[in-house]
């Protein structure tokens, strides 16, 4: 587990360097526009364009298990041991923003790691929710076999569900870009334009 960048060399921001720091690697980039891209079209066309929806869903569930993947063998800002973060140090972290002295961090700060945890949570479970409604409603999908007998009021209650996961991952998701532009104007940093070319300045 990677320390704060007060304390862990390897991760420190105060080391004046002039070259930028080559911080996201092309997979965590195409996956985050992927999965963006992937979510926000099938919250847009919801069932009106049923098939652009289920194929939506297909692949923000195959980005995930990608991402899964790389954040176990990735690149070292990619991998889930150098930002999920224990409570203790989250709390942390949110406390130092309130006060207006949160540290900067080149990979994810504590609370933009627990962020991504809880974001792939919901787009999962948002994903999983649709294959079996879609099982259970279409007779169609992965989950058809085990979902076509369900009754018509376990299939609405499906529906309420799948509605609820989206809702809630969409205002995940704003409150993600309430994080990022809180850390860019703290900061004083683009990280959307970091997560564009995957570079980040080293000084602070």
């Amino acid at each position: 587990m990677p320390s704060p960048v007060t304390t862990d060399p390897a991760n420190r921001l105060d080391t004046p360097l002039v070259t930028p720091v080559y911080v996201w690697d092309p997979l965590v980039r195409l996956f985050h526009w992927s999965l963006a891209a992937g979510f926000f079209t099938a919250f847009l066309v919801e069932d009106n364009l049923l098939d652009v929806h289920v194929w939506a869903g297909y692949l923000v569930l195959a980005l995930i298990a990608v991402r899964l993947v790389w954040g176990v063998v990735g690149t070292p800002y990619a991998r889930f041991d150098d930002f999920v973060r224990g409570p203790r140090q989250v709390g942390a972290y949110l406390k130092s923003m309130l006060t207006g002295h949160a540290p900067r961090y080149l990979g994810h700060n504590p609370a933009g790691g627990i962020m991504v945890v809880v974001v792939l949570l919901a787009v999962t479970t948002t994903g999983v929710s649709g294959l079996m409604l879609y099982g259970a409603q279409e007779f169609a999908g992965p989950l058809a076999g085990s979902m076509s007998t369900v009754s018509n009021a376990t299939a609405h209650d499906l529906e309420a569900v799948h509605a609820f996961l989206a809702n809630l991952t969409f205002v995940l998701v704003i409150a993600h870009l309430a994080g990022v532009l809180f850390s860019s104007l703290a900061h004083h940093e683009n990280l959307v334009g970091a997560m564009l070319t995957g570079f980040k300045r080293r000084e602070d």
